[in-house]
């Protein structure tokens, strides 16, 4: 059973004040849960290692897919395989974040490996601000939890300058070079986040400015613009698969801008290689029965529970959980029934006393860098909740 402890929530007024507007869920509940989750220091060790574990075994496996050519596999859009093979290919295209989602770890039990969201992950702004205000706003040592996100953030900015090098280098080999930062127009939560990221940017000490998606211009042999200015790295919180879908044109573009190296993209489009939940299935085959893995596979599971999941979904839409008999115990609906399913091994969340699951969030950026929680029922979806936590003393 995990071990809850109740705070005194943040005023709508004051997370408004800090930037944060997509506080209250659509039946007028709180998204912000006025709870917290307790955690040891050797659970979040474990959770800071299994990231770093992980990070390394899904490049591995990345090197895989691209070797054998298993895009296909892992529902690809065709228009995108070669601008992930060009920015595979260089170091220059640097993973700027990610989000690992895990079972277990809280409960006594293992870690287990449900997912990662590479390319365009939520609850960055949750997870580094919000969490780390709760502790202050109650009185409590802030440093009582594993979040380093904004720092870890700042770092990685660095890196797309000194790569593999010493971050404190950073000055010495920067040349001004800009970053553009965008989202799609009309959606606060997605402008924030990215004016989150923007501000780490600054810190880093890139020159940067923000423009809507709307206001970008794109020319194959001249690279990215707003106006008449031009900016050697392109940010953009849009999934790529939805650039591919719905963007053939400017996914074309983007391969040419990059073959050209007329600008680097963020996060870079590799990352939809780990974002696509058939992933999975190649980490098992590569690393069978791995402690943090669960058996995955592109057809259903023979005797065991387990969960139907598509390639490409969020929010936990078009997820169904099945008994060893393939009998249904919950399901949702959703927009990505297009997408190829994939099954994985169930495992249980931890709950707490009223019977709701906890499932772990580990940002990471060059390594794992910050933990939250998301709260809901059986399957997590977008009236889960999201709970901050603390180390116990």
């Amino acid at each position: 059973m995990l071990h809850i402890e109740k705070i005194k929530p943040l005023s709508k007024e004051f997370l408004e004040s800090i930037g944060f507007y997509w506080h209250t869920d659509a039946d007028q509940t709180s998204y912000i849960a006025d709870e917290l989750v307790l955690v040891t220091n050797n659970e979040v060790e474990a959770y800071y290692k299994a990231a770093n574990d992980l990070y390394d075994m899904f490049a591995e496996a990345g090197q895989y897919v691209i070797d054998n050519n298993l895009f296909h596999e892992l529902n690809i859009p065709f228009n995108l395989v070669e601008l992930i093979k060009n920015s595979w290919d260089n170091d220059v295209h640097w993973h700027l974040y990610g989000r690992f989602d895990f079972a277990g770890g809280i409960d006594g039990k293992p870690i287990k490996l449900i997912e990662f969201n590479a390319d365009t992950p939520t609850s960055l702004y949750e997870t580094a601000i919000i969490q780390w205000a709760m502790l202050k706003a109650n009185g409590m040592d802030e440093a009582k939890q594993f979040n380093t996100v904004f720092e870890a953030l700042k770092e990685n900015f660095k890196r797309l300058v000194v790569l593999g090098g010493n971050t404190e280098d950073f000055s010495k080999y920067y040349d001004g070079w800009k970053i553009l930062f965008s989202s799609i127009r009309g959606n606060i939560e997605d402008e924030n986040t990215t004016r989150l990221l923007q501000s780490a940017a600054n810190e880093a000490g890139f020159h940067t400015d923000f423009a809507y998606v709307d206001e970008v211009g794109f020319n194959g042999q001249e690279g990215i613009f707003k106006g008449d200015d031009n900016f050697e790295f392109w940010f953009k919180l849009i999934p790529w698969e939805n650039i591919a879908i719905e963007e053939g044109d400017l996914a074309l573009l983007l391969n040419e801008i990059v073959q050209e190296q007329r600008a680097i993209i963020l996060n870079p489009a590799y990352t939809l290689l780990f974002q696509s939940k058939a992933f999975m299935k190649v980490l098992w085959d590569l690393f069978p029965n791995h402690p943090l893995l669960l058996e995955t596979s592109y057809v259903p599971l023979k005797g065991k529970k387990q969960v139907e999941k598509r390639a490409f979904g969020r929010e936990g839409a078009n997820t169904v959980i099945y008994d060893d008999a393939m009998a249904v115990i919950a399901k949702t609906d959703g927009e990505y029934g297009n997408y190829k399913p994939i099954y994985q091994e169930y495992v249980e969340l931890p709950t707490d006393s009223a019977g709701k699951s906890y499932q772990a969030g580990v940002f990471f950026a060059y390594e794992g860098c910050g933990l939250g929680f998301r709260r809901g029922g059986l399957i997590m979806e977008n009236f889960s909740k999201f709970v901050g936590h603390r180390i116990k003393d």
